[in-house]
């Protein structure tokens, strides 16, 4: 009762075919293989970043805003 025979998964396919169609079939089963490469390609580029990310909670210079208006307490120097 738990093993299928090779008439069982015919007749299965058969189904399949009459209910999505092969054009239908074949569109997703290049679907589906482009979403695999992709996949192993995002995989293999997010192994070895080329550029350094910072933390979240760290803010570097070149992402502070420029402002005219604004005194860097830490930077400047008391006489």
């Amino acid at each position: 009762m738990g093993s299928f025979s090779i008439w069982h998964w015919l007749i299965v396919l058969l189904i399949v075919v009459l209910v999505f169609g092969t054009k239908k079939l074949k569109n997703m089963g290049g679907d589906l293989g482009g979403a695999v490469k992709g996949f192993k390609d995002g995989m293999r580029d997010g192994s070895a970043p080329d550029t350094p990310v910072p933390p979240a909670g760290q803010v570097t210079a070149a992402q502070q805003p420029v402002d005219k208006g604004t005194i860097d307490v830490e930077a400047k120097n008391r006489s």
